[in-house]
Parts: structure tokens; sequence; C-alpha cells
């Protein structure tokens, strides 16, 4: 179980930062931009996403290995 949310945290991690370089460096990856109900939104869905990475993080480290 740990490991699993330790690889969703990298996901949600990977396509908050991706999201962000999107809307400030005009970089075409990730799919926050893609997902047509986000549109205008996508700054909040990506640092939404990075909160996201953080919890799943400390609710991984929470959890015991095993």
């Amino acid at each position: 179980m740990k490991e699993l949310l330790e690889l969703f945290g990298f996901i949600a991690l990977a396509q908050g930062i991706a999201g962000l370089l999107h809307e400030f460096t005009d970089l075409r990856w990730g799919l926050v931009q893609r997902i047509d109900f986000l549109d205008g939104y996508g700054l909040y869905a990506s640092v939404a996403l990075v909160v996201l990475s953080i919890a799943l993080f400390a609710a991984a480290e929470s959890r015991k290995s095993g």
C-alpha cells in the first residue's frame, strides 16, 4: 500500500509540475491542459495536484512498509 501511495503521489506531482510549466512557459506536456472542463482553471488544478501529491507522500510515510 505504501508503494501504491508513493506511485500515485509521484504521478500527481509530475502532472502538477507539467501543468504549472504549461501555464508559465506554454510547454505542451501533461494532462491538465487536455481536460476540457478544466479550461481556464489549469493553474488551480496544477496547484491542487501538487498539494495532493504532498498529502499522498505524507500518507505513504505514515504507513508501515510490508
